[in-house]
């Protein structure tokens, strides 16, 4: 059963890059999914994305580009406010300026770069470095 599935996703992307796979499949979809995955497409952590249609539901075929060392969920979901992401940072990321955090804001998915440029909050998702 599942309980997380977005953090299902990313231990799915993280075992397939260890051992070396280029593509892999996701399932269940939801939208914070898609968002997620586009935004690691536009940072180049993944190469592409593509979700296919079948009779019982929905999937993703992610094509993997090898460029992922570490990336997980952050629970719990915590609330960040525009200018404490710096602490959240120093937590979850190696060191500055390596990988992002994932915030779920009311203008969409986005990384913490972007939320501190346009001075909003959210929830934190995910880090992927």
């Amino acid at each position: 059963m599942l309980n997380d599935p977005l953090a299902n996703l990313m231990s799915l992307i993280l075992n397939n890059e260890l051992i070396g796979k280029s593509e892999c499949m996701v399932k269940p979809v939801s939208k914070t999914i898609k968002e997620l995955l586009k935004v690691m497409k536009e940072n180049g952590y993944v190469s592409d994305f593509k979700e296919v249609e079948d009779g019982r539901g929905s999937w993703i075929k992610l094509s993997l580009n090898g460029s992922i060392n570490k990336c997980g969920v952050i629970k719990p979901r915590y609330s960040v406010k525009s200018g404490k992401v710096e602490d959240f940072e120093r937590r979850y990321l190696p060191a500055k300026g390596i990988g992002i955090l994932f915030i779920s804001t009311p203008r969409g998915v986005m990384t913490h770069y972007d939320a501190k440029s346009k001075k909003t909050g959210g929830k934190l998702l995910a880090y992927c470095y």
